[in-house]
């Protein structure tokens, strides 16, 4: 009777990791369960007039000397992030840390306000489709304000972008936002931004060319009402980046994101 209740055990135990991993395939498979069949999505990801490069074909001298202090690019394969990919699952991160508290912040070029709730409350009612007309002040967006010893646990399966400029080090900032929704323009030290879930879309200028953009416009406005009537001449660097690819912004060069989809995101900030 033993050798049976311990066989019965196994059983149930395979069937349940069994069910786990179809559970984990599943979400992968369909944006690591962020999106639903409801889900407003921009099908618009723009022109890409950004160089994009597989990272095994760029040494570290040639990224040192082509992109590093001048322009941004676009990078594929740069690293493997599939475990720490799995670990975003919109069931794992909620299981792991939907009890944790996370800060938000607006969604303007000079965010003021901050607010502070649990991020299972964040998911239920704050990640959906950014309206057209809200303002950046009304806009309450999760990145950047992580705990770091919460998150330690997930930030240590993340491989960061091995290129590293000389006399930086990196600091992780994680985030995950509705359709529609980014950050307008603005601009800070070089870093990465890695999309793990969904679709970003990047505009970006140097910083001698300061874009004209009202600071408390959403980036979606900004994409509807001024970029379709842009002189060739005021037309901004742009990309979509997808999942396990990655972009390098330099030092000081203004831009702006905007979220297709439901997405998980983390920067790495050079400073």
């Amino acid at each position: 009777m033993e050798i049976k209740a311990v066989r019965l055990a196994f059983i149930f135990l395979t069937a349940a990791v069994t069910a786990q991993l179809r559970q984990q395939e599943d979400e992968e498979d369909d944006g690591g369960g962020w999106f639903s069949a409801s889900d407003v999505r921009s099908q618009d990801e723009g022109r890409c007039n950004i160089d994009v490069l597989d990272g095994s074909s760029l040494s570290y001298q040639q990224f040192m000397e082509r992109y590093a202090y001048s322009r941004p690019v676009i990078l594929r394969g740069l690293t493997d992030n599939t475990k720490f990919r799995l670990l975003c699952s919109k069931s794992g991160l909620l299981r792991e840390y939907g009890a944790h508290r996370v800060r938000l912040s607006t969604a303007n070029t000079y965010s003021y306000r901050k607010v502070d709730v649990p991020f299972q409350e964040y998911v239920d009612e704050f990640l959906r489709p950014q309206s057209a007309d809200a303002l950046g002040s009304d806009t309450l967006y999760f990145f950047g304000d992580n705990n770091f010893t919460e998150w330690q646990s997930l930030f240590e399966h993340y491989e960061s972008p091995p290129y590293v400029l000389p006399l930086t080090s990196g600091a992780y900032s994680f985030g995950i936002a509705g359709p529609g929704t980014g950050v307008p323009f603005h601009w800070h030290g070089p870093g990465y931004s890695e999309v793990i879930y969904g679709r970003k879309r990047w505009f970006l200028y140097p910083p001698d060319q300061e874009p004209h953009f009202h600071p408390n416009r959403t980036t979606l406005s900004w994409v509807t009402e001024t970029y379709p009537y842009l002189p060739e001449d005021e037309a901004p660097l742009e990309c979509t980046i997808r999942p396990g690819e990655v972009l390098y912004f330099p030092d000081r060069w203004w831009h702006a994101t905007l979220n297709l989809d439901t997405s998980v995101f983390i920067s790495t900030f050079l400073g």
